[in-house]
């Protein structure tokens, strides 16, 4: 109960109530319009209140997780795992598995074998089934031509070379 008494849940305690207060005023000064004849301002005096409930919702929902998380729960154990054909010691325990040897690390590719992966990837993309339709592969050469001179204008395309 100690942990919802620190500086941090203290603040989170008034911001929920001042959230929580702010939007049933808001429903009150809605349900006054409302009495002045707008009629959309009745729509949101019904609003507010749901929305008041809802971080209600929410505050309940942190706190309960907190005592939880406290209490030494932060979830559900992971069951036991029954090995079938194992024998009678089917059960895995945790100095079992901190005894299992370590797998060694994989190392991450390096960004320039990332980028030369990507490289073979579009190229094997440009040499698809679609260069064997000629219109396809006049598109294409256009495109790499716009790519190729960014700066001058399409009307300069010299066309599909032969």
């Amino acid at each position: 109960m100690r942990r919802l008494l620190t500086p941090r849940w203290l603040l989170l305690h008034l911001l929920a109530a001042a959230v929580v207060a702010a939007m049933l005023g808001l429903a009150w000064w809605q349900i006054g319009r409302a009495r002045d004849g707008n009629a959309l301002s009745i729509g949101y005096s019904l609003e507010w209140p749901v929305f008041a409930g809802f971080t209600i919702y929410v505050w309940i929902k942190a706190v309960r997780r907190e005592l939880r998380e406290a209490a030494g729960t932060p979830g559900a154990a992971p069951p036991e795992v029954d090995r079938p054909h194992a024998g009678p010691d089917a059960r895995t325990s945790a100095g079992q598995a901190a005894a299992a040897p370590t797998p060694p690390p994989v190392e991450a590719p390096s960004g320039a074998d990332i980028a030369r992966r990507l490289a073979e990837q579009r190229a094997a993309a440009r040499a698809s089934a679609h260069d064997d339709d000629p219109e396809t592969a006049a598109y294409n050469h256009y495109l790499g031509w716009l790519r190729a001179h960014p700066h001058r204008p399409p009307s300069d395309y010299p066309g599909v070379p032969t």
